[in-house]
């Protein structure tokens, strides 16, 4: 089950990309359709082809993103978090040979071209939920536990 959280940057950036898609891309799309519509013979001609395949996507695109908009729910920062990690929370940790890691904690919608952003839907996120520095996290992983220990919560992008 996806999570329907997401931060105030993430349906931001969601939205620009409806309206991106919506008032540029897809009118563009479209009309090459129709010029390459207009040279003829449309079952061997590539650009026709093209540009209708890259409509239905863009189309396809604009109607996951509406929908997607209407059920998400923005998650804003409050100050009673502070200390603790929810979500929306940049968190580091180390393990016992001294590996670090720093991501944030967001929705689904907002990992995908972030390496460093992790879905609140993960092991990870689930297991450093209400947690503070300092403390033990024990995670589950496909090849075992695995144990980690959280050493700086943050709200803003600032290390």
């Amino acid at each position: 089950m996806r999570t329907d959280l997401i931060t105030r940057e993430g349906f931001n950036a969601l939205q620009q990309e409806l309206d991106y898609l919506w008032r540029e891309k897809r009118p563009d799309v479209t009309a090459k359709v129709a010029w390459a519509a207009s040279l003829g013979d449309r079952s061997e001609n590539a650009d026709y082809q093209y540009n209708k395949k890259l409509l239905r996507e863009t189309d396809r695109r604009i109607r996951f993103l509406r929908k997607r908009l209407e059920v998400l729910k923005i998650v804003d920062y409050s100050p009673q978090q502070e200390g603790r990690v929810f979500f929306g929370a940049w968190v580091e940790i180390e393990n016992e040979q001294g590996e670090q890691l720093r991501f944030r904690i967001v929705g689904p919608d907002e990992i995908y071209g972030r390496k460093d952003y992790i879905s609140i839907d993960a092991p990870m996120a689930r297991a450093l939920l209400k947690k503070a520095v300092d403390d033990e996290v024990m995670v589950s992983t496909p090849s075992g536990q695995k144990l980690w220990w959280l050493t700086h919560i943050s709200y803003t992008d600032k290390p």
